[in-house]
């Protein structure tokens, strides 16, 4: 069985601004805005939402297939994922775009303001699964992540015709996409993955209600910040788990993708969504205090730490089996 993750790859340009953008923004002149920032640094970094997903799998001793498109400026990227346990072979490189990029800057409060240039993202439209399932073998999941729209269009349906079990993830083109894109993005995920501000957006999109996403779901899972992580089940017991603990936020960009993906190791593992959730979190809380989405480093030890500390010693022992393939 394989885990395909389709979505954006990108680098990430970082940057950090000392004060509070919200003292520079008149409410009134929003019509108007024209501000500057002086940033004070600038850190350029991997990203996209399906390469910082394969990282973290990878981390955890996975072997996910990074399914997206970028440019011809792959190609020290693609040697980073491969030594960190990525499949890049069936990555599409375009010959006239440039890998997209995600610019970004953070002020003192966590508050973002950020741009994304998609240049060859937008050939991910010309990508079909079914050659990379016939060399890779049957997925256990496809997890559409952010992307070109026609593309997370293309996977999702090519998904329910051949029978894929697909994971829908739109987040950034939530803000985007109409209502109809979205209805057909999400209609039968076995899992939904969104924060909790994506989840209204759905809601107000789609024109359904909170329980009417639900049964055309299997689950859908919703991330609370701080406050850690809600799973809904139709008919099933709420699961509502705290976020892991001690952390020091320095920087949040990527963190929702290293959530996906520890949930999704946890989930091959077959530890359960309650222990899922808590990998996730733990994951999750190295990327948050890193700048950048994939320059977080553990031992086996450490993250087994982290998840007792957070979870306790019965949580621990769950996972401590699935661990060793971590360098």
């Amino acid at each position: 069985m394989s885990l395909l993750i389709a979505g954006s790859i990108a680098t990430d340009h970082l940057m950090t601004f000392g004060g509070k953008f919200a003292d520079s923004l008149v409410v009134e002149q929003l019509d108007k805005l024209s501000v500057s920032f002086l940033v004070e640094d600038l850190e350029i970094r991997r990203g996209g939402v399906a390469p910082n997903m394969c990282f973290g799998l990878g981390r955890l001793g996975l072997k996910p297939v990074l399914v997206g498109a970028a440019g011809e400026d792959f190609a020290d990227y693609r040697s980073w994922l491969e030594r960190h346990g990525v499949d890049c072979s069936h990555v599409r490189i375009s010959d006239s775009r440039h890998t997209a990029r995600f610019v970004c800057t953070t002020d003192s409060t966590m508050a973002q303001f950020a741009s994304f240039y998609p240049g060859a993202m937008a050939e991910a439209r010309l990508i079909e699964l079914e050659p990379i399932v016939a060399e890779v073998g049957e997925p256990e999941y496809v997890l559409i992540g952010a992307d070109d729209p026609d593309g997370m269009l293309r996977h999702t349906e090519e998904c329910r015709q051949r029978g894929y079990p697909f994971i829908a993830d739109p987040s950034q083109q939530l803000a985007f996409g109409e209502g109809d894109l979205i209805r057909q993005l999400i209609d039968g995920a076995t899992i939904l993955f969104s924060n909790e501000y994506e989840s209204h957006m759905i809601e107000k999109k789609t024109g359904w209600s909170a329980e009417e996403i639900l049964s055309r779901v299997g689950t859908q899972v919703t991330t609370l910040g701080a406050e850690g992580v809600q799973i809904l089940r139709a008919s099933q017991p709420t699961i509502t788990l705290p976020a892991a603990k001690n952390v020091t936020a320095l920087e949040p960009t990527g963190v929702g993708d290293a959530f996906r993906a520890g949930f999704l190791a946890a989930i091959a593992w077959g530890v359960g969504l309650e222990r899922a959730a808590q990998v996730g979190c733990v994951l999750a809380a190295y990327v948050v205090e890193t700048v950048g989405t994939q320059e977080y480093t553990f031992t086996a030890e450490q993250f087994l730490a982290r998840v007792d500390e957070s979870y306790g010693p019965e949580a621990a022992s769950n996972v401590a089996p699935h661990l060793t393939a971590i360098s």
